[in-house]
């Protein structure tokens, strides 16, 4: 009886979740903003397909295909000392390309542009001091192709973590590469990623924004 309750529970947070309204990049840059600066959950959906990615099971609505999940921070750390404060409205407006956001601060970004970096023309860099990986230059490239084809959702959370396992363990989410391990696609994502920083090893840094 218990096993139903919480499965049926499960299903629902699930049902709510692929039922939250979807906004584009000129959406959520609107004033006012339309994301809540709190906890939850965010979800990323697509016009185009990045890369060689089988949709087949994803999740998909009036011409969108749900290929990625975030949440705020991650559960409360081992050693007691608190994460850096984040809520919807900045981690989504990251994810966006706001102000100077690239891909060394958003596993989104950076999984979309090593995926699109042979279509959009540009490459992973070490930028900087060497230590920061980014797209330099193509990182407007990259935003310019979020707002003409991803939209994102969100639900509200006060422990984002719990509903992030669950909606991993539910859906097929190709571009979530970690504990992801029955997605078909997820070991590939981790492969071209770590190819592209091996890539990047190899080139001269780049000057910030360059």
């Amino acid at each position: 009886m218990a096993e139903s309750i919480s499965a049926k529970r499960n299903a629902d947070a699930v049902s709510r979740f692929l039922a939250a309204q979807r906004f584009t990049r000129d959406e959520v840059f609107s004033e006012p903003c339309p994301v809540p600066a709190e906890a939850g959950a965010h979800g990323w959906w697509f016009k185009e397909i990045p890369g060689d990615i089988d949709v087949a099971g994803c999740q998909q609505q009036d011409g969108w295909t749900l290929l990625y999940v975030g949440i705020t921070s991650g559960p409360p750390r081992p050693d007691g000392k608190p994460r850096a404060p984040q809520d919807l409205r900045k981690r989504i407006r990251y994810h966006f390309g706001a102000g100077n956001a690239d891909a060394d601060g958003s596993t989104l970004r950076k999984s979309l542009g090593v995926l699109l970096s042979g279509e959009l023309g540009f490459a992973l860099r070490r930028v900087g001091s060497g230590k920061r990986m980014t797209f330099a230059g193509g990182e407007a490239i990259l935003t310019q192709w979020m707002a003409e084809n991803a939209a994102v959702s969100w639900v509200l959370h006060p422990e984002p973590w719990f509903l992030e396992r669950k909606l991993i363990d539910a859906l097929e989410l190709p571009l979530n590469f970690q504990d992801n391990d029955s997605n078909a696609f997820a070991p590939e994502l981790k492969r071209l990623r770590r190819e592209a920083a091996v890539k990047a090893g190899k080139m001269r840094v780049l000057a910030e924004w360059s």
